[in-house]
């Protein structure tokens, strides 16, 4: 008996919308299920095309992704959407090795889950992330509200990051570690204390994923890693911004 790629739509509920995209459609129904009485309207795609095409259409506030969907699989979907969107990602994955779980968040993903995993926990890290504050640019920085450091600016007001001028393209998630660090520049930020200034403190990962995405801001700003100029690494404490005002 041949199973439907997707669920039926469901009316709008006025939640946030997820979209969760996995093959396993018993998981994703399961999944789906837990989301729906949390209070999010939710629709399932089993392949990575019609994953692409949905979130084009629909615009989720969350994709909740599968690493290995058949065909075009989570990496590519990841690639396509965020052609599009800055939507949050959850990637879900069954390999456990740490490259799968970095190739993810290389194409832009906020988070992993490693499969099995608990449903509750899965709402509870969706949840969190639409929890996540955002920084006032006006209680950070009253006198300037566009922070510089040579010549990369970074406006919290309008979430546009530039180096010598030219537009840099960052995720939610990286956005918003870049704008903690530039509104402190002067403060050396642990892994602890940026989670705390990004999350809220309600992070329910592994804080090294901290380490993750600070590596992929600095390929985006063009910081050589290994001499960094605008996001220093403090040895054996975290970062901190340099060149600044």
């Amino acid at each position: 008996m041949s199973v439907p790629a997707a669920e039926p739509r469901i009316p709008h509920t006025g939640g946030p919308r997820v979209l969760v995209v996995d093959d396993e459609v018993p998981l994703a129904r399961l999944v789906a299920g837990y989301l729906r009485r949390d209070g999010f309207e939710v629709e399932t795609v089993a392949d990575g095309e019609g994953a692409i095409a949905r979130a084009r259409a629909w615009r989720p506030a969350v994709i909740v992704l599968d690493l290995g969907l058949p065909g075009v699989d989570g990496t590519e979907v990841c690639r396509a959407v965020r052609a599009f969107s800055d939507c949050y990602i959850v990637m879900l994955t069954a390999r456990v090795d740490e490259i799968d779980k970095l190739v993810g968040l290389s194409v832009g993903a906020d988070d992993y889950l490693t499969k099995p995993f608990s449903p509750r926990e899965l709402v509870a890290r969706v949840r969190a992330m639409l929890r996540r504050p955002r920084l006032d640019a006006a209680e950070a920085a009253p006198e300037l509200p566009i922070s510089r450091f040579g010549e990369l600016s970074v406006d919290v007001v309008g979430r546009e990051v530039r180096v010598a001028g030219a537009p840099v393209s960052l995720t939610k998630t990286e956005f918003d570690i870049l704008a903690a660090l530039a509104a402190r520049p002067g403060m050396v930020f642990t892994r602890g204390q940026l989670i705390e200034a990004v999350w809220g403190g309600v992070w329910l990962g592994d804080e090294h994923l901290v380490d993750v995405h600070i590596g992929h801001v600095r390929r985006k700003l063009g910081d050589d890693p290994a001499a960094p100029v605008f996001i220093r690494t403090v040895r054996g404490v975290g970062y901190r911004m340099g060149l600044g005002r």
